[in-house]
């Protein structure tokens, strides 16, 4: 029993380890995701049905409460080990399991709304493109050039023709004549290789959950038996 612990013990201390880099790993992302150039243009521009502003604060905050428990997970699973304390280890898997609830739903929405923030993001700049297409003096001039130097796009294949006149207002100089980069294949190539980093990290990240809540639950019932094994055949004459 003695062995089993002390294996356990130095697999914990791995996992914990690990785990705490995939809590800093999804606190950066977050950050990065809340503050990045292309995801706050995108959500700044004031527009009354501007859908993707909820899914960018959501996002942000959703990640660093998970990043907070992932670290708290860790410690508590580092100080359970060496310490050997059943009391720690109780809380180290429940911190472990509330983890696994958060990443689990965000898990499957990111597999049931596979382009949802792509198709929210594309509809913003639509809604912007049109707006400064009909009229040319729109403020929104100015959130359409921002977003074209960002994603070094200009503008988009428009099936009511007549773009002409707004890409060359508000494309950058060196995209004028590329006639390529289409903003909304270029918006749309961004997120995909953003959110593909997203579901490696849930992934791995609930595999992670799943072996930590396997090793806690193993060393606190080895610690249980333990301490039980240690007391058998002592007596105390009252």
């Amino acid at each position: 029993l003695r062995c089993g612990i002390r294996s356990t013990k130095c697999q914990l201390l791995v996992t914990s380890l690990c785990v705490m880099l995939l809590g800093l790993s999804i606190a950066t992302m977050s950050t990065v995701t809340h503050y990045g150039l292309h995801f706050t243009l995108i959500s700044n521009i004031s527009l009354e049905n501007n859908s993707y502003r909820v899914i960018h604060h959501a996002a942000f905050y959703f990640g660093m409460c998970l990043s907070m428990t992932l670290i708290l997970a860790a410690l508590l699973s580092s100080a359970a080990t060496v310490r050997e304390s059943q009391c720690l280890t109780a809380m180290g898997f429940f911190c472990f399991a509330l983890a696994f609830c958060g990443l689990l739903p965000a898990a499957c929405w990111r597999y049931t709304h596979s382009t949802e923030v792509e198709d929210r993001m594309m509809d913003v700049y639509d809604l912007v493109y049109e707006e400064v297409r009909r009229n040319t003096s729109s403020s929104r001039r100015h959130e359409l050039t921002a977003i074209h130097e960002a994603f070094l796009c200009c503008g988009k294949h428009s099936p009511f023709g007549d773009t002409a006149n707004v890409e060359h207002k508000t494309c950058p100089a060196s995209q004028v004549h590329n006639a390529g980069q289409d903003c909304l294949q270029e918006i749309q190539n961004f997120l995909k290789k953003h959110m593909g980093f997203v579901s490696t990290l849930l992934a791995v990240s609930i595999a992670f959950m799943v072996y930590g809540m396997i090793l806690t639950s193993f060393l606190w019932f080895s610690l249980h038996f333990s301490s039980n094994l240690d007391r058998k055949g002592k007596y105390i004459l009252r």
